[in-house]
């Protein structure tokens, strides 16, 4: 956050939600990412005349969720409208959206940070179609350089959730908070896949500054192309400063809508910002109202699951996690589920559940580069394991090679030990011999001991352990050595 006395900067954000549904908002088409252009196009999403739009039934359910998470207040009575526009990515040359009578109002988020906490007012959350995507083809893969244009309207038609903040954040911080948390909430509730490189969920910022003691809002200049949360800070970042060294030179802003480039980490402009007159909005003639019934809100309202606020609450209190390992087993609510089995099926010392997760298992996770739901190693499985450990059937050096194997083969920890020779050697007569080996072949390490400097023990210990090829109890040899030598 930039920090002085002069300026003060205040940002809204739109936030735009791919749902998850199966079908396109108002035809069959599927829903998928990718795939060969204009392969999953009807006459209803390529807009040909005499075709009607049919709602998607899932996708209002969705939204009322999202809605009914967010604190918002479910209307009523709600309309579609169209909005009408002119880019060759919506081939009808408008966009079904809502306007004035949109599905969910008010509500809010709270977010926290070094600048303490702040309430982030919900202006709006509404349904809509998504566009078709453009390809400009030559100059960059920029517009105003492109030769041409190429456009695949596989998209068009998705089922897209708008979600508009107040204009309550005020660094680029609090905003890179906000979309953190509520790419968590949306997540938890299974409406997106929310990935941000895939466009499920897509960032647009309103940014305006202006002087410390100034009533009104400067020029509004809305930022695109922000493709991951970093991206969100750093546009506002190099945003804000722009705006605030414009006005200090005695610069006039303009309202508009500016390019993210995440190359430079810079932004450019694109076009002057429209307003709402600009789009023409009318009730979509093709379409009722939407009066949703008391028994479905009341359904979806019992549906909603643990909010990622909750979650972190209840892993502090019930686990007696610290917050760096509540904040990684809490970023989603698939990982969060994950060590929930885990913890169930290790009661009592969660902690040492959370530290094979986070220091062992996510090193093997980030290597082969997958998720910890795609993992082989199931959680119960994870907890197998460290009771082998605790049992002194393994050390913790040799749990390390049995959890790769795991990771491997998906096998139980006891069959890995088996498969592989890892069991543990415990039996004292056997340590005993190896303990006797070293002592004689170290004498000078020996000696320093049995003098009074035990932290010689450390590597009497090791070389225990190699003559033993890591099999032998470490605790036994610890206690042996000691025996012996002091």
């Amino acid at each position: 956050m930039i920090k002085d006395d002069l300026f003060e900067t205040t940002v809204g954000l739109e936030i735009h939600v791919e749902l998850a549904t199966a079908t396109k908002m108002f035809c069959s088409c599927e829903v998928a990412f990718g795939g060969d252009p204009n392969t999953r196009t009807c006459p209803v999403c390529l807009g040909m005349p005499g075709s009607l739009p049919v709602p998607n039934e899932k996708a209002v359910e969705y939204t009322m969720k999202i809605g009914l998470a967010l604190g918002c207040r479910i209307a009523e009575h709600s309309l579609f409208h169209r909005k009408n526009y002119f880019y060759p990515d919506m081939p009808k040359n408008y966009q079904i959206s809502q306007y004035d009578e949109p599905l969910c109002s008010g509500g809010a988020v709270s977010i926290s940070g070094e600048w303490g906490e702040t309430r982030v007012g919900i202006t709006r959350v509404h349904l809509e179609e998504d566009t078709g995507k453009s390809f400009h083809i030559g100059g960059g893969g920029r517009i105003a350089d492109s030769e041409y244009s190429l456009e695949d309207f596989n998209r068009a038609g998705t089922p897209l959730v708008e979600i508009v903040t107040e204009p309550d954040i005020h660094s680029a911080e609090e905003a890179r908070a906000f979309v953190t948390e509520l790419r968590s909430i949306l997540e938890g509730l299974g409406v997106s896949d929310v990935r941000m490189e895939e466009g499920s969920l897509r960032v647009d910022a309103n940014v305006s500054v202006r002087r410390i003691g100034e009533t009104e809002h400067g020029a509004k200049v809305e930022v695109k192309n922000m493709n991951s949360i970093r991206s969100v800070a750093r546009a506002l970042e190099y945003e804000e400063r722009r705006q605030r060294d414009a006005l200090s030179a005695g610069e006039s802003l303009v309202q508009e809508t500016r390019h993210f480039d995440e190359k430079s980490g810079t932004t450019s402009s694109m076009r002057t910002k429209e307003y709402a007159f600009d789009y023409r909005y009318f009730p979509e003639p093709d379409m009722v109202p939407f009066e949703p019934a008391a028994e479905w809100l009341e359904r979806v309202g019992a549906s909603l699951p643990e909010t990622p606020a909750a979650r972190r609450a209840r892993f502090a209190a019930d686990y007696g996690l610290g917050e760096k390992d509540v904040e990684v087993l809490t970023a989603t609510s698939r990982v969060a589920r994950w060590f929930d089995e885990a913890a169930a099926a290790y009661p009592g010392d969660a902690k040492k559940v959370a530290n094979w997760i986070i220091a062992d298992l996510y090193g093997l996770l980030n290597e082969a580069g997958i998720e910890l739901h795609e993992s082989k190693i199931a959680p119960p499985q994870l907890a197998a394991m460290i009771e082998l450990v605790d049992a002194g059937t393994i050390s913790g050096k040799q749990a390390k090679t049995v959890l790769g194997g795991m990771f491997e083969t998906g096998k139980d920890a006891d069959q890995v030990v088996e498969e592989r020779g890892l069991k543990q050697v415990s039996d004292e007569g056997a340590i005993e011999s190896f303990v006797d080996e070293v002592i004689a072949e170290n004498g000078d390490a020996a000696d320093k001991v049995r003098a009074g400097n035990t932290g010689t023990i450390g590597f009497l210990v090791g070389q225990v352990m190699k003559k033993s090829r890591g099999g032998a109890n470490p605790q036994m040899v610890n206690e042996l050595l000691r025996r012996k030598l002091t």
